[in-house]
This record gives structure tokens, C-alpha cells and sequence, in this order.
């Protein structure tokens, strides 16, 4: 047996595995998952916009906010057993691709890579929240993390690039809403024309919120780099909170909040028509 006809064996193994009905539940789980999580951060951040609210929330808080409600541990289980499937269909998929012959193209099996984790880390975390482990606190936080990376031979260039990534990611998220190409990874012929137009319209608004809070971050790390000012570095609800706190602070904190609600509510649609 030739070293070819072996390769092609094992692909043909793995691209079965990825057509199973149970990697298929994986996958729609975790995206359902992925919709929640952004949900609680879109609500919260619009608690703050509108004045009700404390603060914005990381996912890391968003997870906490979810285990403090009423049946909020078990909530949080199926949560965390949806972001593991999350991450082991995202790596899947980077590793064999899926029935989705988009999702074979090198581009999207290293994005598919990052997302697996991403997400375990996500799952990780919640983890951590329900046997009741103690926050890392600022040990975990981008500013501890970019202090860090500074002090390294090239600590600097290092983050720049990493800003630099984050910035293509925003970048990358702007074009994939405009250019509405999320659509042909769902089997849009089994909705109806309303779900259709709703779906579309909730991925547009969401992947350019998503583009805007990269685009902040993004920025916080290339400043942190530049001004070698590890306080600059900022996550998820430094990004927020800095819109808020920008001139038309709420207004623009409550279009971008919003726009991640659509995004868990375009999150839940994708779950039932994403073409794994």
C-alpha cells in the first residue's frame, strides 16, 4: 500500500467523522453557545449605555453574570458543554475541514483554529466559575499580559504585530458583514423570505459590531506597544467601556451593544441552518 493511498484512507476516515450526526450536534450547540455568551455581554454593555447598568462585561464576566442568576450553575453547564463543542468542531475542521468545501480553504482552517482556542479557553473558564475557582484577577488581564510580553527581547515588536493582528481581524469581520458572505455557510433554502432577511440583517449589524470592538482593541495593544504603556492593552469590556466614555459615549455604546445582541440572536438562527 503506497504512502498516497494511505493519506487518502485516513482523510476519507476523517471527513466521515466530521459528517457524523453527533459532530453536527457538536457544532450547532457551540454555535447556539457562542450566541449566548455574546447575548449577556450585548445586554449588559446596554445596561450601561442607557444608565441601569454597572459596568460592561468580558466574557470571562459574562459567564460569571450567567452562573449568578436563579439555576444559573446548571445554565452554565450546558453553556460550557456547548463552547467544548464549539472548540472540537472549530478544530475539527481546521484539522480535515467539513461538508462545507469553504471550510477546506487554508484561510478558514487556520481562522477555524484560532476559534477552537478561543473557545476551549471560554470552556475552560467556565469551568473554573463552577467548581468555584478564585478569578486570576489582573494576572490575567491584557495589561498583565502586555506587561509581560514588553519586557521580552523585541517584547515591543511583538506586540505590535499582535495589534496588528487583531486590526486584519477587524478588518476581516467589516468585510465578511458587508459583503454579507456569512450567508453562504447557512442553508438559506429551508428559511423562509422573513428569516431569511432577519438573518441577514442580524449578521450584517453583528459582524460590524464585532469589527468596531477588534478595531478598539486592536488599537489599545499597537498604542501599548508604541508608548511601551502596558495600560493601554484592553479585552472585550475595556473596549466597551471605552466607547462609552467616548463623546456620544452611550449612543455609540448602545448601537454596538446592540449589534452584539443581534449577533446572539443571528448565532442562534446560524445553529439550526449552518452547513456542517
Amino acid at each position: 500500500m503506497t504512502t498516497g493511498s494511505t493519506l487518502e484512507r485516513g482523510r476519507s476516515k476523517a471527513d466521515a467523522a466530521t459528517n457524523e450526526p453527533a459532530f453536527g450536534w457538536l457544532a450547532r450547540s457551540g454555535i447556539a453557545a457562542r450566541g449566548i455568551v455574546y447575548g449577556v455581554v450585548g445586554i449588559l454593555a446596554f445596561e450601561v449605555a442607557i444608565g441601569v447598568g454597572g459596568k460592561t462585561a468580558s466574557q470571562r464576566g459574562a459567564l460569571e453574570s450567567i452562573a449568578g442568576e436563579p439555576l444559573g450553575k446548571v445554565l452554565l453547564i450546558i453553556v460550557a458543554v456547548g463552547l467544548a463543542g464549539y472548540a472540537i468542531w472549530r478544530l475539527g475542521t481546521a484539522l480535515v475541514g467539513s461538508g462545507n468545501p469553504d471550510e477546506r480553504k487554508p484561510s478558514r482552517r487556520i481562522a477555524a483554529f484560532a476559534g477552537a482556542v478561543i473557545y476551549a479557553g471560554l470552556c475552560y473558564t467556565a469551568i473554573m466559575i463552577l467548581i468555584g475557582a478564585r478569578s486570576s484577577g489582573a494576572s490575567g488581564s491584557p495589561k498583565h499580559a502586555t506587561a509581560g510580553v514588553l519586557g521580552w527581547p523585541g517584547g515591543p515588536e511583538i506586540v505590535a504585530i499582535a495589534g496588528g493582528v487583531l486590526a486584519g481581524v477587524a478588518i476581516a469581520q467589516a468585510y465578511i458583514g458587508v459583503s454579507r458572505t456569512f450567508v453562504k455557510d447557512s442553508d438559506t433554502s429551508r428559511m423562509s423570505g422573513p428569516v431569511k432577511r432577519g438573518f441577514t440583517a442580524l449578521g450584517v449589524f453583528g459582524y460590524l459590531a464585532r469589527a468596531v470592538v477588534f478595531a478598539l482593541i486592536a488599537y489599545g495593544v499597537i498604542r501599548a506597544a508604541v508608548d511601551y504603556a502596558p495600560h493601554s492593552a484592553i479585552g472585550l469590556d475595556g473596549a466597551l467601556a471605552k466607547l462609552a466614555h467616548s463623546p456620544y459615549g452611550p449612543a455609540l455604546l448602545g448601537v454596538v451593544a446592540a449589534g452584539l445582541a443581534g449577533f446572539a440572536l443571528f448565532s442562534l438562527v446560524e445553529a439550526r441552518y449552518r452547513k456542517i
